[in-house]
């Protein structure tokens, strides 16, 4: 699977379970952590956990494993790191509170809109 592909694999499976504010932040260029962020939120701790499920399930029928998976007790932010994308979902009033997308501002922001159900 390419960089595109898992991009708008991830975009799509956290678009059809109704994530909110979903981003893609290139940071390939400020940090050696990943290439990309991966960011959207849930309206609850429940559908946070939903969505961070989603992804690691649907992601593993197309052969990509986690490295590792962070926060699921809590679930209010969760990581999923993918090596070269590390994806965050975040319960909203979380995603708010750390405000990811002002802290890598300087990140290229990539447009998903080609990848959301209209």
């Amino acid at each position: 699977m390419t960089l595109d592909e898992k991009l708008g694999l991830i975009v799509k499976i956290l678009d059809s379970k109704k994530a909110e504010g979903i981003q893609v932040i290139k940071i390939s260029d400020l940090t050696i952590i990943a290439d990309y962020f991966i960011i959207a939120n849930g309206m609850s701790t429940t559908q946070t956990r939903a969505l961070a499920d989603e992804v690691e399930f649907k992601m593993k029928q197309h052969g990509a494993e986690p490295l590792r998976i962070e926060g699921e007790r809590g679930a209010s932010w969760i990581i999923i790191d993918y090596g070269d994308v590390v994806v965050h979902v975040f319960y909203k009033e979380t995603r708010e509170h750390y405000n990811l997308e002002r802290l890598w501002a300087d990140g290229e922001h990539i447009d998903v809109s080609g990848f959301l159900t209209p």
